[in-house]
């Protein structure tokens, strides 16, 4: 039997999701995408959880989308889609909707989607040592889950813009100066910093913390799906293109692509 790509303890209120992967740093696979939706979905209707604390198992915190499930050439009569074309709208539309506080302790590496959910979270701390990247030209494609949106919104254009263009790392002190994170926090410390935080919120009553929640979100539901929309459009069309096809290749093959040579689009 395969074990669970999701951790679940309910204690008090909180409810901690760990993702469960370590051998492949947490990485998102098709199970992995529906698995956490599933989670995210029960919980919204589990009256003893007030707070959801969302962590990684083993010293990453998600290295974001399994390159193995990227494939430049679907079977026959299916066309080119996003990664895990079922499992990810599904857990992006479960974090539009959700009403109920979703907390992250970012214990490592946060690598595309372990990037991007942090922009759907409501608040996170990071441990210190921990970096960040949203490497989406290094694969030839586009922004996701809606980042392209909200980075923005989050940090500011300019800020998004050198992110998302270079590819770069972000460090622990970085993200929480220029806002993707509230804190950086001991590595040892993490867990008990963000429980901490997560029980104060789950004393408050309930209700009221989740229509506080439907407020701060609401104006921006119709946004998202719209952004989500564009993304899911041009991803496809980066799917196809020479760039990914090379940067999956140098992937597979353990080098650095090379785009010096690939058709001008």
């Amino acid at each position: 039997m395969s074990k669970p790509t999701i951790l679940v303890d309910v204690s008090d209120g909180v409810r901690t999701v760990t993702l469960n992967r370590p051998e492949r740093r947490n990485a998102f696979n098709e199970e992995m995408y529906q698995a956490l939706a599933h989670c995210l979905r029960e919980a919204a209707l589990d009256r003893a959880t007030r707070v959801i604390v969302l962590t990684g198992a083993g010293v990453a915190f998600s290295a974001g989308q399994d390159i193995s499930e990227m494939s430049l050439t679907p079977p026959p009569g299916v066309t080119a889609a996003t990664p895990a074309e079922r499992g990810f709208p599904a857990l992006l539309d479960t974090l539009i909707e959700i009403d109920k506080p979703i907390f992250a302790a970012v214990n490592g590496l946060g690598l595309g989607i372990g990037l991007t959910i942090l922009l759907h979270c409501d608040c996170a701390w990071i441990a210190r040592g921990a970096r960040l990247r949203a490497p989406f030209t290094t694969l030839g494609v586009v922004p996701e889950a809606a980042s392209s949106l909200l980075l923005p919104q989050r940090i500011g254009y300019m800020r998004a813009a050198e992110i998302l263009f270079s590819a770069r790392w972000i460090e622990a002190e970085e993200a929480a100066r220029i806002g993707l994170c509230l804190e950086v926090v001991a590595p040892e410390d993490l867990a008990q910093v963000v429980r901490a935080h997560a029980l104060e919120v789950a004393r408050r009553p309930p209700a009221s913390v989740r229509h506080s929640k439907e407020l701060l979100k609401v104006w921006q539901k119709t946004a998202i799906r719209e952004a989500l929309g564009r993304e899911a459009e041009a991803f496809q069309i980066r799917l196809r293109s020479a760039e990914n096809g090379e940067a999956i290749a140098a992937f597979f093959e353990k080098r650095e692509p090379d785009f010096s040579r690939l058709p001008e689009e």
